[in-house]
């Protein structure tokens, strides 16, 4: 079983950064994908990235490529979302999770333990 809490949210201004932390707990963290979705009120959760189980590997969504960057730290029990050059678009509730395999993975099908989210408000 893992456990998964966000952090790091908040209102930040157009070409601004912030970090997102997902600490996470079991013994199953270092054996685990993990990913970051987002989702806007009425629509479906969508994919950012994912990272593989020793972060030798990552893939992101067009929309975000270049600008974020995940991460993990398998000794703290910890996934990041560096995000940076915020826009407007960039406005959801943030989601980390943690999949049932090593490998990354876009699809929601492949997770099976989520964080409660987190807001990012980007401001013009």
């Amino acid at each position: 079983q893992v456990q998964l809490v966000e952090s790091g949210g908040g209102l930040v201004q157009a070409g601004g950064s912030l970090r997102l932390a997902c600490a996470a707990s079991g013994r199953t963290f270092s054996s685990n994908a993990m990913g970051w979705f987002r989702q806007a009120p009425g629509k479906e959760r969508e994919f950012v990235a994912s990272i593989s189980w020793n972060g030798g590997d990552t893939i992101y969504a067009g929309s975000v490529k270049g600008r974020f960057t995940i991460s993990r730290d398998n000794a703290k029990n910890t996934a990041y979302l560096q995000m940076n050059s915020l826009k407007p678009a960039d406005t959801f509730v943030y989601y980390c999770a943690a999949a049932r395999h090593l490998y990354v993975s876009s699809s929601t099908e492949n997770y099976i333990y989520w964080g409660q989210g987190t807001q990012v408000t980007v401001s013009s």
